[in-house]
């Protein structure tokens, strides 16, 4: 078994600003605004949604299958990839392009932000499930990508019987409106952070528990609030890991993806999916980037028992 991640593969680039950005915004004239935040670091490292999911599930031993386009820079960062167990074979390379881009600048509240140069991820509507290495009991999650490759996919998962799990994040305001409820109606599983909760509610015009109510599981993170998990009639609150230091705050959304589906792929309970979790967005936030944090499945087990105890449950995934 193992989750085909076609979401966006993208190099960061990550600049600090030494400030708040709401004491240089001013919100009555906010239709005119034009601003530069003056940045003292900057660094650029891999990421794109589906890369930073594959990074951390490969290394906690679950199997990641990238399906998705790169440009003609990406050579190193797929070796990267390989060297944490990604299968990327699935990545077709955009010769005369490059790689997508993410400019992100954060500030000393940890609000970012941000702009995307699509690039070769332009061209992953052009790539279909149907020439994917899959078998039935794989996941496809659809996590932010171009716009007509999820739609793409989202249709191609019902054709071929494949569970979904549908990770639509800052998408949602591009797709349109019934592709949102043909993911939402036919999804497996749904993440989406707090806001994009709300934002999934507007589009569709489902309410919060006709949201939760159609999948097998529905997992909303809350950022600083921890996390809840909605599935079998039940919530499961979440508490973030306490006492770590916040380095970068990038794609910690997509290492508790990573954690929540290493758990759920081993059959583990939803508790202890949504604190594994919570231990990998732990673990990647004290690192300057998305993929720069490296551990193995023994040292993240002896984190993980360091914050919660999961009963020896872990030791099922050895």
């Amino acid at each position: 078994m193992k989750v085909i991640l076609t979401g966006s593969i993208a190099f960061d680039y990550l600049m600090k600003f030494p400030g708040l950005f709401k004491d240089t915004i001013l919100p009555e004239h906010i239709e005119k605004i034009s601003l530069s935040f003056l940045v003292n670091e900057m660094i650029r490292q891999d990421g794109g949604v589906g890369g930073n999911i594959a990074y951390s599930l490969a290394m906690l031993g679950g199997k990641a299958y990238m399906f998705s386009t790169a440009g003609q820079d990406f050579g190193e960062y797929a070796q990267r990839l390989n060297d944490v167990g990604v299968d990327t074979t699935g990545v077709q390379i955009i010769p005369d392009k490059f790689t997508a881009s993410f400019f992100a600048t954060t500030d000393t509240s940890n609000a970012q932000i941000a702009s995307f140069y699509t690039g070769a991820m332009a061209s992953s509507a052009e790539l279909s499930l149907h020439d994917a290495d899959f078998e039935k009991d794989d996941f496809v999650m659809i996590s932010p990508t171009d716009p007509c490759a999820m739609k793409r996919y989202i249709h191609e998962c019902q054709e071929l019987g494949l569970r979904m799990l549908f990770d639509p994040g800052q998408q949602i305001i591009s797709m349109d409106k019934e592709d949102i409820i043909a993911g939402v109606n036919s999804a497996h599983g749904i993440f989406v952070n707090e806001y994009e909760f709300e934002l999934l509610q507007n589009k569709t015009g489902f309410s919060a528990e006709e949201i939760i109510s159609k999948p097998a599981f529905c997992v909303v993170t809350l950022g600083g609030d921890g996390a809840k998990v909605y599935a079998d009639g039940q919530e499961y609150f979440i508490p973030i890991v306490e006492g770590i230091e916040v380095v970068d705050p990038t794609g910690v959304g997509d290492a508790f993806r990573a954690g929540f589906l290493r758990g759920y792929m081993g059959g583990l309970g939803y508790q202890l999916c949504g604190e594994m979790g919570a231990v990998s967005a732990a673990v990647s936030i004290q690192h300057p980037g998305p993929q720069c944090h490296r551990f193995d499945w023994q040292t993240f087990k002896t984190i993980f028992r360091e914050h919660f105890d999961d009963h020896g449950e872990l030791n099922e995934l050895d």
